[in-house]
């Protein structure tokens, strides 16, 4: 199941999507998100769908590793569906003991699976194809305007580079711990539901201990070379759009537009 998360990891590859500005993929990945909500009809996803089909292309990545994040969300996908499959009243179309399986359930369900598992898929498209430093970059930039109101910008985006750093190590360390008690005996998978909670605890306490040292690590050394915040801090490699970003942002706008009108065409309406 470790191996399946691919928050915070990044897949290298020669793409247009990933020379990109990481302004732009955080702008394209809330515009995708909304639009993704604020329109609901079959023709707005399918044309959801063939934009996210194209950047996945265009990108580079492996679809089968961009949906290994997908694994991680089963259960939640699981429950989602069914609680709406169960609980959203309408036209009955069949009985299941005593729940009740409506019209209005079906297409509820479908619609907010296929939102959850194009949202991983689409914030996949994003951190696969920017690292961690672009990607914390970026932010700061996009966020600098909020610096006026006295808002820690700076330090907000160290957090989150830090964050998504300190996710894969995490998790290989857990990995690591979990082969090692497993070697000594311990059984992660047996028993019930308290017993597998007092199970986690040889694994839980060397991770948190691993963690408070890392961190300790990195706070002295960032310490010893003089880091204070961001006031008066330059960057190495400092954001400029280029050509492809601007073409990049009328291409988001030409989707959004493309989205609203196939939302209000309703061609598939009647079958619904």
């Amino acid at each position: 199941m470790l191996r399946e998360i691919t928050l915070g990891q990044y897949y290298p590859a020669d793409s247009v999507i990933h020379k990109l500005d990481p302004r732009v993929k955080l702008a394209g990945t809330m515009v995708f998100i909304i639009s993704l909500f604020a329109f609901q009809s079959v023709e707005s996803y399918i044309v959801a769908t063939i934009f996210l089909a194209a950047v996945i292309h265009i990108s580079h990545v492996p679809f089968g590793f961009m949906t290994k994040g997908l694994k991680s969300i089963i259960m939640l996908l699981m429950i989602t569906v069914v609680f709406n499959l169960f609980l959203i009243p309408g036209t009955p179309v069949c009985k299941i003991w005593i729940l009740t399986v409506t019209k209005e359930g079906i297409i509820t369900a479908v619609s907010m699976a296929v939102r959850l598992v194009y949202l991983i898929i689409g914030s996949s498209v994003m951190t696969l194809t920017t690292t961690p430093n672009n990607l914390t970059d970026g932010l700061e930039k996009a966020l600098r305007p909020l610096g006026k109101i006295r808002v820690p910008v700076h330090e907000i985006a160290m957090m989150m580079s830090i964050a998504l750093r300190f996710i894969p190590i995490l998790l290989e360390e857990t990995d690591k711990i979990m082969k090692a008690q497993t070697a000594r005996g311990a059984d992660f998978e047996s028993g019930g539901l308290m017993q597998k909670a007092k199970n986690m605890i040889p694994l839980l306490v060397p991770l948190f201990i691993s963690a408070f040292r890392r961190a300790n690590d990195l706070a002295m050394a960032m310490e010893a070379r003089g880091y204070h915040g961001g006031e008066g801090r330059t960057k190495m490699k400092p954001l400029v759009y280029q050509q492809r970003d601007r073409m990049a942002y009328l291409i988001l706008l030409a989707y959004f537009a493309v989205m609203f009108a196939a939302s209000r065409i309703g061609f598939f309406a009647g079958l619904f």
